[in-house]
């Protein structure tokens, strides 16, 4: 039963960190410039990644289109995290967290566009529930 929930665990987590990235982000952003904020975020990075590297005993799996593909979740991680760090560091944080959270719709029609995932009417409902919430509370 446990291991059947343990994306559900990893879930919790990714949010209350995400969280935490955003509070920290406004923070750092009160403090020193986006780009300086970056910087420092990349040395973090490095030192996770580090660890994870360290977990494998330094052995990453190989494939190209999987290199490929991770490569291009760091440059859009990057860039979206700089892009995100400009905005709060010029607006609310309640405000550009909630308007940036929009980001699963875009993956969701990319998953339905491209990859041919279904979604069920109850998720489409809840999808525009989630994005008219999200549309409230990024209104001033």
């Amino acid at each position: 039963m446990l291991s059947s929930l343990s994306w559900l665990v990893y879930a919790l987590f990714s949010t209350l960190l995400y969280g935490f990235w955003g509070f920290f982000s406004k923070l750092a952003t009160n403090h020193i410039n986006s780009y300086s904020v970056l910087i420092y975020e990349a040395f973090g990075v490095i030192l996770v990644a580090l660890s994870v590297l360290a977990r494998i005993n330094f052995k990453p799996e190989i494939d190209a289109w999987g290199i490929f593909y991770g490569f291009l979740v760091g440059i859009c991680g990057v860039l979206a995290t700089l892009f995100f760090l400009l905005a709060v560091s010029q607006g609310h944080v309640a405000v550009t967290i909630t308007f940036t959270a929009l980001y699963p719709v875009v993956t969701i029609l990319l998953a339905v566009l491209i990859l041919k995932e279904p979604i069920t009417l109850r998720q489409g409902i809840g999808i525009a529930l989630a994005v008219t919430a999200m549309i409230f509370c990024a209104t001033e």
